[in-house]
């Protein structure tokens, strides 16, 4: 089985290729998909994230043959900067490979400031792109939600500094559970943010008490109005 994937579903509306370095993941999203898509204990996911098998050597050896001018996700079912990178710096060595085969990446993250230390890396290809999961601008709010993962203002300043280095920046509002919030973020961003999505929360409770049609006409109207490109997923086009 590849490691260098073509994603499915909700999914293949972020991207047509995708790479996962680990399993599991130390971001404990109250929110997350992974750990039912990946067939996994909910709290081994959180407390036992691991890297893939050989990971490393899987992806020299797809990457050595693979021609495709579509970025490769960096990760859907985990983050590829979460605490553990910091010892198994597995994301760096995969950065390096896919820079080395002239293979675009995008990252993916909630990692905050730990995923500057790859910027010089990230840098070298105009095609690659740098993004950051957004759901709140609340501190106590975001500990609620993402126990684990880098706090708001921190995600954000990684996206400031990946724009001044010239880097393709892109935010994902997915999953939307504070609307509110939502458009204060792209108030605080939309100057050093390149492409804004926007996906509703699903399986959650959150999703049945939030008015999707009016979110969805507020943020796109939001949007349009200070010029920003920005791709609405089809979950929430349904209720437009």
């Amino acid at each position: 089985m590849c490691v260098i994937y073509e994603p499915k579903g909700k999914a293949r509306e972020y991207s047509a290729l995708a790479c996962n370095l680990y399993r599991g993941c130390g971001h404990g999203c109250k929110y997350c998909y992974a750990p039912s898509a990946t067939r996994s204990d909910r709290q081994e996911f959180y407390n036992s994230p691991r890297p893939r098998a050989d990971i490393i050597e899987q992806i020299r050896k797809e990457t050595s043959n693979l021609k495709t001018e579509d970025p490769v996700l960096l990760c859907f079912t985990c983050d590829p900067y979460q605490p553990i990178d910091e010892q198994h710096k597995i994301t760096r060595k995969a950065l390096a490979l896919f820079w080395h085969n002239d293979i675009p990446v995008q990252i993916l993250t909630k990692g905050g400031l730990r995923a500057t230390r790859d910027f010089d890396i990230l840098k070298k290809d105009p095609r690659n792109k740098f993004s950051v999961t957004l759901t709140t601008d609340d501190a106590a709010e975001s500990l609620e939600w993402e126990p684990g993962a880098a706090l708001p203002e921190e995600r954000i300043e990684s996206l400031r500094m990946a724009h001044g280095l010239g880097i393709s920046t892109w935010v994902s509002f997915e999953p939307v559970f504070n609307p509110d919030a939502v458009m204060r973020l792209i108030d605080a961003t939309h100057e050093f943010v390149d492409l804004y999505k926007v996906g509703k929360i699903n399986y959650h409770q959150r999703s049945k008490e939030i008015d999707w049609r009016s979110f969805g006409f507020a943020v796109k109207s939001r949007l349009e109005y200070l010029g920003k490109p920005f791709y609405l997923k089809e979950d929430l086009r349904k209720f437009m």
